[in-house]
């Protein structure tokens, strides 16, 4: 016979404890706007909806991206936006500095040339 000391709050090899199965989470449900545009982009490429989709709202924006049109890849297309254009000019007179030309034809210019100099 052998003398196994027993720690206070250390389970012993014999009493090894049992993992009880742990409730899955349960999915957040859909917002109306996601079923809304899911219906309408269903309509539009004449696919079904699956059943059941509108209570998982991981699973509805999964289908959402699979459906929706792919981004204009036009002649425009990577030019920044009158937004970030109009931003980064107010950002330029605060500063009192120009924005850079190069940043007129390129939105990632833009973004990190206001990511850079926007206030903190």
């Amino acid at each position: 016979m052998s003398f196994q000391p027993q720690f206070p709050g250390i389970p012993s090899r014999e009493a090894t404890p049992v993992q009880v199965d742990l409730p899955l989470p349960v999915p957040k449900p859909a917002t109306e706007k996601q079923i809304t545009y899911a219906r309408i982009l269903a309509a539009k490429t004449k696919s079904p909806l699956p059943k059941e989709i509108e209570r998982d709202r991981a699973a509805i924006s999964r289908w959402i991206d699979a459906h929706k049109a792919p981004k204009a890849q036009g002649k425009f297309s990577e030019y920044p936006s009158s937004k970030q254009v109009a931003f980064a000019e107010r950002i330029a007179r605060l500063k009192r500095r120009d924005v850079p030309d190069e940043c007129f034809r390129d939105r990632t210019l833009m973004s990190r040339w206001i990511d850079s100099n926007k206030m903190r």
